[in-house]
Parts: structure tokens; sequence; C-alpha cells
């Protein structure tokens, strides 16, 4: 495999390990900015309005509101610049693509949160759905 090609396979196929994300859930980017000689971490947090594509040419565009302004930005989920993806809410919709959000302002662009139980509720959980099966 020549030299070139190789090192760009690297680069696209890097070892980071992101969450496990979809539409609907708000996520923090830590995107690595380069201006002249410096570089620093730029960090973008809203909504996942939607995901395309497959394998190395996936992206996914994050949807927020800056000074009253709605601001999108499209990352692609294996660029060698995004240093970090925090899951921040994991939220309840039942589209795909949330496109419907970009003529909502105020509350009724919220997205509601899918609750989870962790811990000892989630054990509980488990147990009672047990006992419940066990009985039937």
């Amino acid at each position: 495999m020549n030299a070139a090609v190789q090192f760009v396979h690297e680069q696209l196929t890097g070892t980071k390990e992101f969450p496990k994300f979809k539409a609907g859930d708000n996520i923090t980017v830590n995107y690595k900015i380069i201006e002249g000689g410096k570089e620093r971490i730029q960090s973008f947090r809203g909504d996942v309005i939607k995901r395309q594509g497959t394998a190395q040419t996936a992206t996914f565009t994050v949807r927020k509101i800056s000074d009253g302004v709605g601001v999108e930005r499209t990352f692609p989920i294996y660029s060698p610049n995004i240093d970090s993806i925090e899951l921040n809410k994991t939220g309840r919709v039942r589209r795909a693509k949330l496109y419907f959000l970009r003529e909502r302002s105020g509350k009724s662009a919220r997205i509601k949160e899918k609750r989870m139980l962790v811990g000892a509720a989630a054990e509980k959980a488990k147990a009672k759905a047990a006992a419940k099966a066990a009985k039937a």
C-alpha cells in the first residue's frame, strides 16, 4: 500500500471511541481549531438534529441557540479534528431528522429527556420484572 494512502487510512480509521448518540440527544463536541500556528479546542453543545451516511463518510448535525439565533454545524464522525464527544442528555423523539425544530423557538423547541434507571433503581426494576415473570 502506498505510504500516503496508508497514512490517510490510519487518520480516517482512528481508534477514538465516542458514545453512541442519535437524533434528539444533547451532546458536546470538542473540536480542534487551528488558527495560524496555534491549535485550540472549541466546544459546541447542542441537540443532534440528524445523522446521515455510513462508514467513513458519516456526518451528524448539531443545532444550538446562540443569542437568540439558531446555529447549526455539521461534523464528520470520523474527523481527526474531533477531540471528544460527550453525551449530555438522551432525548425522546420519534423522528430520525428533526428539521421541524428550525421553525420552532422557545419551549416548543424543547426535546423531552429519556429517563433511564441507573444503579440501585435499575437493579430493583429488574428484580421486580423477574418476580412478575416468575409469577405469571
